[in-house]
């Protein structure tokens, strides 16, 4: 299985991104080409689960279904989510991260080197772990999905963050197709964290893809529209459709643990563990499937517009942030 996918990413870099790569002059960054048809890869294997296994999901047990009349409406507020997931799933966002970014990182980071700094693993602080791959993969799992649960805390507590990320919760039919519905200022912000983050604590590149691929099924999967919960324990265990949809949830903030949720905007902010949310005080395991969007597009709050279409989303998510919207 191995050797068939290196051959498969092997076949990729040489006929599709490396003749890129030559003609854009980027023939100094080859490996980082060769990283980026692992994304590749990747990401039309994800989008191949969402399609083919959490679609067919959300039809078998959906936690809403649009009456006949609204389907066309339903379907081109979904549209956006689908292409904003292509756009993240097949690397070409990242590809461009890399390009842009990822050298930058390394120079910084090569820079302290020569100054003193160690290279370090995190990995490498037990000793002996790093030799077995699976204790290896759920430290870097762990740590990833902290610092996920930091930054998506911090998208609702700092307040021209979530002028940005309102987009993102803005879906009021959630679906599998929803968690990369973001502004693309928001992602930069959000990625480019998560890529410096990657090199400080020495995680290997494939490693890091895989890494990615499995936070962002999983989140694929705790956006959809499905009625499922993982029972009492498994609730407390894994983020499930019926927790993250929660967090989505168009209620009163007050109603959750008072002022503090006011501060927050809200709770549940675990991407794969909730034990994140339990432990830092923001868990709500009230079971249930409420509606969910934003309490200001409602007509009655004032029917605030945030964009019906890819351009129309992300020019109203800017003008949220300079004050214009």
């Amino acid at each position: 299985m191995m050797e068939w996918w290196d051959a498969l990413q092997q076949a990729v870099f040489e006929h599709l991104i490396l003749p890129l790569m030559l003609a854009m002059g980027l023939d100094g960054q080859l490996e980082d080409g060769y990283v980026g048809a692992l994304w590749l890869l990747a990401g039309a294997a994800q989008l191949a689960v969402v399609a083919l296994v959490l679609v067919p999901l959300q039809r078998w047990r959906p936690v809403e279904v649009a009456p006949p009349s609204d389907r066309a409406a339903v379907r081109a507020a979904i549209r956006p989510d689908v292409i904003y997931t292509v756009i993240h799933r097949l690397g070409l966002f990242r590809a461009l991260l890399f390009v842009t970014l990822e050298p930058v990182w390394s120079s910084g980071l090569g820079l302290l080197r020569t100054w003193g700094l160690p290279s370090w693993h995190l990995d490498a602080v037990w000793p002996g772990v790093s030799d077995v791959a699976w204790v290896s993969f759920l430290i870097y799992l762990l740590a990833f999905d902290l610092l996920g649960w930091t930054l998506h805390w911090l998208q609702h507590r700092w307040g021209w963050w979530w002028q940005l990320h309102a987009l993102h919760h803005s879906q009021r039919h959630m679906t599998a197709w929803t968690d990369n519905r973001n502004h693309l200022l928001d992602d930069v912000i959000h990625d480019a964290v998560f890529v410096f983050v990657g090199l400080v604590i020495g995680v290997a590149p494939a490693q890091f893809v895989a890494l990615v691929v499995v936070m962002q099924l999983m989140e694929n999967l705790s956006h959809a529209n499905l009625r499922l919960s993982f029972g009492r324990l498994g609730e407390r265990l894994l983020v499930s459709p019926m927790f993250h949809r929660r967090h989505h949830a168009i209620e009163p903030l007050e109603e959750f643990h008072g002022q503090r949720a006011a501060a927050v905007r809200g709770c549940n902010y675990g991407v794969l563990f909730p034990f994140w949310d339990q432990l830092f005080g923001t868990a709500d395991h009230r079971p249930g499937y409420p509606a969910t969007g934003l309490r200001d597009q409602l007509p009655e709050h004032g029917g605030r517009d945030y964009g019906q279409g890819f351009w129309a989303q992300q020019r109203l998510g800017l003008m949220r942030l300079v004050g214009r919207a």
